[in-house]
């Protein structure tokens, strides 16, 4: 069942989850040794990847993947790991494992799939929407093949050639925190809640994911905004 917490703003949103981060980190470390995290791309979650590299941790434990990258040169500001790294937690962490898109999409999901087998249920999932519903690069209308990680070459929105985790790869995980902001988002939300197959409710649903959400992406009046979140809480 999913779980959602509505936050008042973005920096809201951004401290909620780095708390829930650290508890999963913390809980990861303690029963398993290690934390094996996958990232989302896109803006929100940049503000949560600086706060968690300001932060104590027992860094060398930490291990990062991502779960899509766009398929451009290793150091194009466009690539999520290039994103990342300028909030400075890859150079904190024990291992840090960006998608080798430069190496061609094909090439890159052939490697990954092998980096990703070895490490078994993730810890935690990171995931973000898209104005259109879309998380890591599944996008809707789209048949995804049933494969851990693979090429897409027709994205809607540039670059079209990425390379992202399958439904069953982001799944593989003990727990799955989704990050959402901004009120161009309201219309995806709404339509989640609703029951619309959109590829976030295809991933999120079935493990029962958190979701932490700021108040804008809700598109409703003042009054009843506040009831649902009293509700959803």
């Amino acid at each position: 069942m999913i779980t959602w917490q509505v936050e008042p703003d973005a920096a809201a949103v951004a401290d909620a989850a780095c708390h829930d981060i650290h508890r999963v980190a913390e809980n990861a470390i303690a029963a398993r040794g290690q934390f094996h995290c996958v990232l989302a791309g896109g803006t929100t979650p940049l503000a949560v990847y600086r706060r968690l590299a300001a932060s104590e941790q027992p860094w060398d434990r930490w291990h990062l993947y991502y779960g899509d990258e766009r398929c451009v040169p290793a150091d194009d500001p466009m690539r999520n790991s290039v994103q990342v790294a300028a909030t400075g937690l890859p150079a904190r962490v024990g291992g840090h494992f960006p998608i080798p898109t430069e190496r061609g999409c094909a090439a890159a999901a052939s490697a990954y799939a092998d980096r990703i087998a070895e490490v078994g249920p993730f810890d935690l999932v990171l995931l973000g929407i898209g104005e259109d519903g879309h998380t890591a690069s599944l996008f809707p209308a789209r048949e995804w093949p049933d494969a851990a990680v693979f090429s897409v070459t027709d994205a809607p929105k540039p670059p079209p050639q990425r390379v992202t985790l399958g439904v069953g790869a982001l799944q593989n995980c003990r727990a799955m925190l989704v990050i959402i902001t901004g009120a161009s988002k309201s219309g995806a939300v709404q339509q989640w809640r609703r029951g619309a197959p959109l590829p976030i409710a295809r991933v999120a649903d079935p493990v029962g994911a958190r979701v932490i959400l700021e108040r804008d992406c809700l598109s409703l009046a003042h009054d009843q905004a506040s009831v649902w979140r009293q509700e959803i809480q």
